[in-house]
């Protein structure tokens, strides 16, 4: 049973803007077919009561308390700049 085709294929690589040989399209198309497959084998499962999670175990974030502290005063801070301009960074124009 084909699930997805090799121009789907050839059209979603064209999206993510991929260049993709011949052998390449049939390798994805096999392993895109196979995820469907499992998909839809957990579709089939009975869910009723059970709670979606994120995480298979408990997870604790580890983060130390934000406290604020002395930064670096201006002169500091473009000390070590390549090029300053009227006390602020000068950067190559990126945007036209």
């Amino acid at each position: 049973m084909e699930i997805i085709t090799e121009e789907e294929v050839r059209h979603v690589a064209r999206l993510a803007r991929l260049a993709l040989s011949e052998e390449e399209v049939k390798k994805f198309q096999r392993q895109l077919e196979k995820i469907l497959e499992y998909v839809a084998k957990l579709r089939e499962l009975n869910l009723e009561g059970v709670e979606p999670t994120t995480h298979v175990i408990p997870v604790v974030n580890r983060l130390r308390e934000d406290r604020g502290k002395e930064s670096l005063s201006k002169e500091e801070a473009l000390s070590n700049a390549p090029n300053t301009e009227k006390g602020h960074f000068r950067v190559p124009k990126v945007i036209e």
